[in-house]
Formats: structure tokens, sequence, C-alpha cells
């Protein structure tokens, strides 16, 4: 027997999330009660964040009382991005966490593949050569085998591809594949070592009027394959419709900028049945299956004691079910089915948990700690019933468990706290979302831990566990250790506890782009993650680059503190493109990370390390002099790109477009989705147009189609489409290869379209007035050309441009054509 350790860390592959403590209310505890007396699963599959339907997720959840997951392939990484500047990664940690969010809602549980959203593409052909086919159906068959769903939904049709995004019928194509081989002990064996084979009992496409082309002709079509569900109930405890509450979780989803307004009343969705055993009441998702607890042996006994429970229920007293609740958690334990008992005893646990108003939490005072360091932990545990506790060890699982260590009796609603210090291991891993801890491919995402794969959020390890009798029955509780303090204005808040490196650095710029032989200042900023540190930077550069000095040494007092260290970096004579890596030394052990915060509202704040490296660019490259009001769209970083190239860039707000203001500038540029997102900007359109007609540049960057400001966002007729080039290699064609903005300042030739990353472009105009004129040509295999990548039009004295080529994703890359062609862009007139 392990000897028990007063206070230490629980070291779990389990993810709960940072937030505050339980408190359920009565009705709330009630629903929890009815959902325990349901043994059955519904999986909804598709490929990104907003697929989900969540009508369709919270009434099965809510209402059949199912247990409901998504698994959605991707996290978004490819998507744009409406609330802040982040993409890539860090996007796809934002839409990760809006989809943990949605899920609290809707009643839902969240899964992941290994796939990484690369962007758009056009079919499920591309996609799968992107995407390592084996690799998520692996993943897919793995959450099957995991989460044992008696019925799989699917949001897209296998069988129509190149109707919609590759990644949505890949999602299809795959889940119908798998639905066959998850029962094959065969087929991926490897998994068995941890969990068992299933075979779920049926599968559906979640059809709706907008897959047959229009509501006439869904109205039209046989739905003798069709389930209907009437999905448009109202719960009466809460004061909701269905669709309400699936409105507040597709809300969540707010850097897709996808705010939902509810409805109320009767709504229907359907289902076609594409294999399995097809239910005979097709209002019944669950026809012929089983979903009380006769379906496990052992369960006939608890399945009564619950429905007494439920029977019996006091709203005014929900503490009044403890003991039968206790009676049944007791049962549970001796179930033989390993899946419906661990299912069933967290779920029972946290019903008694709120029944009695039991209240237990695990704060520090520090939002982050590093390896080595100690801490303080606050305990609070009270319990707020009459029935009768004893807190019998505060500690580490499993530890704990085997050892006695307190006999304190927790009378009702007298507060039990306890502090501690907790010395975190040398060894310890700092947070990091878990898929970003090993480089992956430009598909993938390389996970190593089986154990790992599909789990939502991140793993943290810094744990508190409690070790409690009640009723006169042992259970266990468990709680992240958080961060809480108190905020004048938002009160009690919470935040995750952060493991993180002695020190972090990072550049002031992602890009640095060297136009010339001349010298150029890079700026290092140095975090402290614990009080004195002193030791050295350096950065790291190609041969043919060279830095002064060659090490800088630093010395911060104290954590949290930040210094700049400045180096002076002269370029290769020839054209190239390297990686400049900060590395800092301290006590003779290395540091090469960039500490990213995240820090929006409606999700809880986010740490990412990454590499501390940039992008120094020996360019050959001519700017002009231009000065450039820059009006921010849906938040890019362009400006800083434009900076970088030795532009003066003022961003304006759009109260600040004036034409005394303008007089200034001689370029104006609207950031992505200006037209879409700023309405302000509906009024400043003479303005604008005026500073053109006036002899100076206007640029538009991409908006996508429909939803804009104003119909006039260019001075001619100018219509935007969903036409795009997603093949960023392919070839481009010069429809005017004598226009200046491929001639001056610099020659533009195919080499400029090389490496970029993603896409060309998106959203390009397919029809325009005879003053545009249009520039390049591309097209992805198979497709026919595409014109309206970048369009020129001469208005008055100056010119308008409108392109759709993206910018916003290559100019922070370091893509050395894109900073060429739009020194032209900017140049044209001159």
């Amino acid at each position: 027997m392990k000897r028990f350790i007063p206070f230490s860390l629980l070291l779990l592959s389990l993810t709960i999330f940072a937030q505050q403590p339980i408190k359920p209310n009565a009705v709330e505890l009630y629903n929890q009660i009815q959902k325990l007396n349901f043994l059955g699963s519904v999986l909804y599959i598709a490929a990104h964040p907003d697929d989900e339907n969540t009508r369709l997720i919270a009434y099965l959840s809510n209402d059949i009382k199912a247990r409901m997951g998504y698994l959605s392939l991707t996290r978004g990484d490819g998507g744009q991005n409406l609330i802040g500047p982040e993409l890539r990664e860090q996007l796809g940690v934002i839409r990760t966490q809006e989809l943990i969010e949605a899920r609290k809602i809707d009643g839902g549980e969240q899964f992941f593949s290994r796939a990484n959203d690369f962007g758009f593409s056009k079919n499920p052909e591309e996609t799968l050569q992107i995407w390592d086919r084996d690799q998520v159906l692996s993943d897919m068959i793995w959450t099957i085998r995991t989460f044992q769903p008696d019925v799989i939904i699917n949001r897209f049709d296998h069988r129509s591809p190149g109707t919609t995004h590759g990644h949505h019928t890949a999602s299809a194509i795959l889940s119908f594949e798998a639905f066959d081989k998850v029962n094959d002990p065969t087929i991926y064996p490897n998994q068995l070592e941890y969990t068992s084979i299933w075979q779920p009992k049926r599968l559906f496409f979640n059809t709706s009027w907008w897959f047959y082309g229009s509501k006439e002709k869904f109205e039209a079509a046989d739905k003798s394959s069709q389930s209907k569900l009437q999905i448009g109930t109202y719960y009466q405890s809460v004061g909701k419709s269905n669709q309400e509450i699936a409105a507040l979780s597709r809300s969540r989803h707010q850097s897709q900028g996808f705010g939902s307004t509810g409805t109320r009343g009767e709504e229907d969705e359907f289902l076609e049945f594409l294999k399995g055993d097809a239910p005979n009441n097709k209002s019944n998702l669950f026809d012929g299956i089983d979903t009380t607890w006769n379906r496990v042996k052992g369960g006939i006994t608890i399945g009564d004691l619950l429905a007494n429970v439920d029977k019996n229920y006091n709203f005014k007293n929900p503490s009044a079910s403890i003991p039968e609740l206790v009676k049944a958690y007791q049962l549970i334990q001796n179930l033989e089915d390993k899946h419906w008992k661990e299912i069933k005893s967290e779920e029972i646990k946290k019903i008694i948990y709120g029944c009695a108003g039991l209240y237990f939490e695990a704060t520090t005072d520090v939002q982050d700690a590093t390896p080595g360091s100690t801490i303080k932990i606050k305990v609070e545990l009270v319990n707020r019933s009459d029935i009768p506790m004893t807190l019998m060890g505060i500690g580490s699982v499993p530890v704990y468990m085997n050892s006695k260590q307190k006999t304190i009796e927790l009378k009702n609603n007298i507060p039990y706290t306890e502090n501690n210090t907790l010395e975190i291991p040398t060894d310890f891993k700092y947070t990091n979302p878990y898929w970003l801890n090993e480089n992956g491919t430009v598909g993938m995402y390389r996970v190593a831990n089986q154990e790992n794969i599909g789990l939502p959020d991140v793993i943290r390890q810094v744990k508190v566990g409690i070790w409690i009798t009640i009723a006169g029955t042992e259970m266990t509780f468990e709680r992240n250790v958080v961060y809480k303090y108190n905020d004048d204005v938002k009160g009690e808040v919470y935040q995750p506890l952060d493991i993180v490196p002695t020190v972090t650095s990072s550049f002031a710029e992602k890009v640095y782009i060297f136009n010339n032989d001349r010298d150029k200042t890079i700026t290092v900023k140095v975090k402290a993650g614990k009080d004195s540190i002193t030791g050295n930077v350096k950065l790291q550069v190609a041969e043919g680059w060279s830095v002064k000095p060659a090490e800088i040494q630093v010395s911060i007092d104290k954590k949290g503190q930040e210094i700049l260290a400045i180096f002076s970096v002269s370029p290769s004579q020839e054209a190239s493109e390297i990686d400049v890596k900060s590395i800092v030394t301290v006590d003779r052990q290395t540091f090469d990370k960039n500490k990213i915060d995240i820090n929006y509202p409606h999700i809880f704040k986010q740490m990412i390390l990454k590499p501390s490296e940039a992008k120094a660019i020996r360019l050959n490259i001519k700017t002009k002099d231009e000065r450039i009001a820059y009006i921010m769209g849906a938040g890019d970083e362009i400006p800083k790109s434009l900076s970088q190239m030795g532009y003066t860039v003022e961003i304006l707000k759009p109260e600040e477009i004036t034409t005394e203001r303008l007089a200034n500038f001689d370029v104006v540029m609207t950031g992505i989705r200006a037209y879409n997102v700023v309405d302000k900007l509906a009024f400043k359109q003479k303005i604008l147009f005026d500073f053109v007609k006036n002899g100076k540049t206007m640029i538009v960057q991409y908006n996508t189609a429909g939803d804009f400001v104003t119909n006039d966002i260019a001075p001619f007729p100018l219509k935007i489409s969903r036409d795009r080039v997603t093949e960023e290699n392919a070839e481009v064609r010069f429809l005017a290869p004598n226009h200046s903005v491929l001639n001056y300042p610099n020659k533009i030739t195919s080499e400029d379209f090389k490496g970029w990353k993603q896409e060309q472009g998106l959203y390009y105009p397919n029809e325009w007035d005879k003053a545009f004129t249009p520039i390049l040509s591309a097209n992805d295999k198979g497709e026919t050309p595409k014109n309206g990548a970048l369009l020129i039009a001469k208005f008055g004295k100056g010119n308008y441009v409108y392109t759709g080529l993206s910018f916003f994703r290559e100019l922070p890359e370091g893509v050395s054509g894109a900073f060429r062609l739009l020194a032209n862009i900017i140049a044209i007139g001159k």
C-alpha cells in the first residue's frame, strides 16, 4: 500500500475544463437524473467547427436524454477569423474552445481527429490526398469504439463529391466506411489494448432541403427512407425552446461570425437511413435498441431504484434523493459492463454532488508557474445539506485512495478550508495544446499517445482530489487547480493554471524584410517565468547572415517582467529566406519558446508555446514612399507587413475617414471582409471614391459574397462570387502582361507565385464592369479559368483595385512574391 501524500499532483490524462465550481440548480439536477436512466448514445460526424447541427444535438441530448457526441474531424485551423488576427494553429485553438463552450450549452460531448484543416478543398479526392486517409479513418474508428454510439449521423452526403467542401464529403465517406470496420478486430488492432470493438446499430445522413437545391425539390422528393423528427420541443422547466438552446450553442462560434437568433414552434429534422438495421418506427432513432438499464447485466435493480428517484424527486430539497442515489451508485460499482459502469458512475457522482450542494474548489493566486517552483494552493470544501459526510483525505490520485488520513465531519453549511504548498516537479511538462507539441504535416497533426487522440481540450496535469464518505459510501472527486482572482468589474474570475518555461522570448515581428544591404534592427522581448533570472540571449541565423552583438546579457528581477534585447542583423548578399531563432540561456539551460496568450471573453484564456523564431527575407524588391491609410476589417496583420516593407502606415477608424484626413495619404487599403463587418463604411464611400477620383489609389481586399454593408463597394458594377483557387501552386497566367502592376517598380514573373500558402485567393468577382482590367488568371485542376483575382479600374485621376488574392495569409508567412506584387499594386499611378 502506497503512503498517503498530504498534497501532490494528480497526473491523469483526463480533460477537466478550468471553470467555476459546478453549482447546478434543482431543475438541472432533475434533468440529469432523467438522463441517468437513458442508456443510449448518438455520434454526429462532420468536418469542422460549425458543421454540427446544434438543433439536433440539443434535441437528442435534452429531449431524448441520449448521450450525444460530436466528432469534428478538424479544429477549423484553415478558416478566417472575425474577432482577431489569429490564423492557422492559433485559430484552431480558438475554435476548439468555441466548440467546447457550445457543447456545454447543448449538452453534447466533443471529439476531434488529428486532421489539419489545411483550407478549402473542392473535392474529397484532394482532401484525402492531403490528409493521411488511413490515420483519419483510424481516429474515427477509435472515437466510435471508445464512445460506443448506437446511432451515427453524418452531416454530409457521401454520394455527392464536388457539391460542397471536400472536407465535408470526405467526413461522410470515411464514416460510411468506418461503420463496417469498427467491429473487425483485425482493423487497427493496436487500439484494442485500450478499447474494444463495437458495432453501431444504424447510420443516417442528416439531410435537408439544402442538399436538394431548393425547398420545392425537397418537398417533392421521395422520403420513404427518411426519418422525420419533430425537434421544436419547448422545455417548460427552463423556459426555452430547443431551437433557442441550439442558437445559444451556435452563437459560441464567434470567430466565424455565426451568432444565431433562436426560433420557436414546431420544426422538423430529416434523417436518411444509410445502413445497419432500419428502425420500424421512423420517428424513434432508438427503435429496437434497449436504452433502459436492462441492457446491462445487473442493471434491472439500478433502473428500479432510479425510477423511484425520478418519481419522488423533491425540487425544494434535492438532497432527499441522495440515500437512494448512493444505493444506485454502490450497485453500479458491481457492473461487469466497464463502458456503462464508467459513464454512469461519473454521472451519478455529479448528481449526488449537486444534490448535496457540495462545493469543492482548488485555487492558487498565480496564473502560471515553472517546473521546480512551489505554489500555494487553497482548497475550499462545504457540504450544504443534512446528509452525513466525512472528509477522508486530500491529495493526489490514485495514491490517496489507499490511505485514510483525515476524519473531518463536513457539517451542513460549515466551510472547510485547507492551505497547502505544492512543489511542481522539475521534469513537469509545459502547458500546451497537446496536438501542437510535435511537428505535423500540412494535412495532419501528430499525436503519439493513442489515448490522447480525440480529446478536445488541453491536458492539464495539476489536479487536486478529495476522498469523502457520503451517507457511508466512499467517493472521490477531483478538480483542476485554477487561478482565481477578483476583478473590480467582472467580480470572481477563474482562469487555467499554466506551467510555463523559466523564460520565454518573442520577436517584435513575424517577418523582417531586407530590400537592400543595410542592417536592420531586430528586437527580442524576453519574459521571465519566475523571479531572479540572469542569462544571455542570442540570435541564430543562417550562413551568410550576421548578428551584432553575438549575445546580450539579461537580468530580470520579477516574474512576468519583460525586457528588450536589441540586435543588428546584416542580410546575405543574395536573395534568400531564413528562420531567425531566439535562444535564451539561464543556468546552462537553453530556452527557445515563444509564449502566445489568447484571451477572448467567450472562451477561457489559452496559452500556446511555439518555437521563438521569425522569418528574415533578403528580397529583391523596390518600393516607393507611399503613405498608406489602412481600414481594418475582420482582422489581419497586413499593416505590420506593410511597415516592414518600409511604408508609412496608419490604421484609420471608420469615423476618422474624412476628406481632410485622407489628404495626407497616397493609398487607402481596406482589410479583409471590411465591407462585410464594418457597418460605418456604408456612409464613407463617397469620401473614399472622391479620394480615388482626385488621383489616389484605393485597394480593397476580399469580401465574402452577400451580406455587404453597402452594395456599392466599387465605383463601377462588381459582383462578388464564391470562385476561388485553392491550389496554391496553380499556374498563374498574365492577362495584361504590359500593365504597370506587373512591371513597376518590380518585374513580376511566374516565380513570384511559387511557395504560396494554403490558397491563391478566394471570393473572386465573376462579373465586372468594362472599366476594370483583369490582370491574372488561374484555376484549380479540371476547372474553368478564374480571372477575377486582381481587377484594376481607372476612376477619375486615380485607381481602384479589387483583389481576392490571399495577401492576409501570404505576407505573415513571408511569401516573397506576394510582397513584390503588393508593392506594385500600391505603386499604381506612380
